[in-house]
C-alpha cells in the first residue's frame, strides 16, 4: 500500500513549489532606461529581485519532492521485483513521464531564476541608442509552475502504481517451486 504520509508530504512540497513559481512569475524583474543627472548617458534601473528567490525556492522544493518519491520507490530499479501486470506497466510509463516533466520544470525554474538575476551593467553615452534592459521573458516561471503541477500529478500516480505492483509480487506465481507429490501416497 502506498504511504499516505509520503503522498501528503510530496503534495504539500509541490503545492508550495507551485505557489512560489506563480509568485515568481508575478514578481519578475522589470527595468526602465534612466538618464543620469547631467544627461550624458543612459542606464538601466531594475526593480525588486525577489522573483529569483522564489524561483530558487520552487526549484529546491520540487527537487526535494522528487528525491522523496524516488527514495521511497528506490528509483524504480532497486529493491524487490515488481509483479507483471497493469500496475507495473503504468509504473514504468509514469516513471518516464514523471522524470520528463520534472526536468522541464526544473529547467524553466533554473533558467528563469538565472535570467531574472542578470542585470545589464553598461551605459550608452551622448544619446546613442538606449541600452537593452534585458529581463526574463513573461511565462518562463509560469511554464515552470505548469510543469510542477504536471509533475505532482504524475509522480503521485507513479508512486501508487509502483506500490501496487510491489505489494502484489508473488515469487513463482504463487505456487510452490517443487513438484506436488501430495496425491501420490
Amino acid at each position: 500500500m502506498a504511504s499516505k504520509l509520503l503522498l501528503i508530504l510530496v503534495f504539500v512540497l509541490d503545492l508550495i513549489a507551485f505557489g512560489l513559481a506563480v509568485a515568481a512569475e508575478q514578481r519578475r524583474s522589470t527595468a526602465k532606461v534612466v538618464d543620469d543627472s547631467e544627461k550624458e548617458y543612459t542606464y538601466c534601473v531594475y526593480d525588486s529581485d525577489i522573483a529569483t528567490g522564489y524561483g530558487v525556492g520552487a526549484f529546491l522544493l520540487l527537487l526535494a519532492s522528487q528525491v522523496l518519491i524516488m527514495w521511497a520507490s528506490r528509483c524504480f530499479c532497486c529493491g524487490k521485483t515488481l509483479s507483471p501486470g497493469g500496475s507495473r506497466a503504468w509504473a514504468v510509463i509514469l516513471f518516464i513521464i514523471c522524470w520528463l516533466f520534472f526536468i522541464i520544470a526544473e529547467a524553466c525554474l533554473f533558467a528563469g531564476s538565472i535570467r531574472n538575476a542578470y542585470h545589464t551593467r553598461y551605459r550608452t553615452f551622448f544619446n546613442e541608442n538606449p541600452p537593452s534592459c534585458q529581463t526574463v521573458r513573461k511565462g518562463v516561471f509560469a511554464a515552470g509552475a505548469a510543469f510542477i503541477f504536471f509533475t505532482t500529478i504524475v509522480s503521485e500516480f507513479y508512486y501508487i502504481c509502483y506500490s501496487r505492483a510491489r505489494e502484489s509480487f508473488q515469487p513463482y506465481g504463487g505456487r510452490e517451486a517443487g513438484v506436488g507429490m501430495g496425491t501420490y501416497k
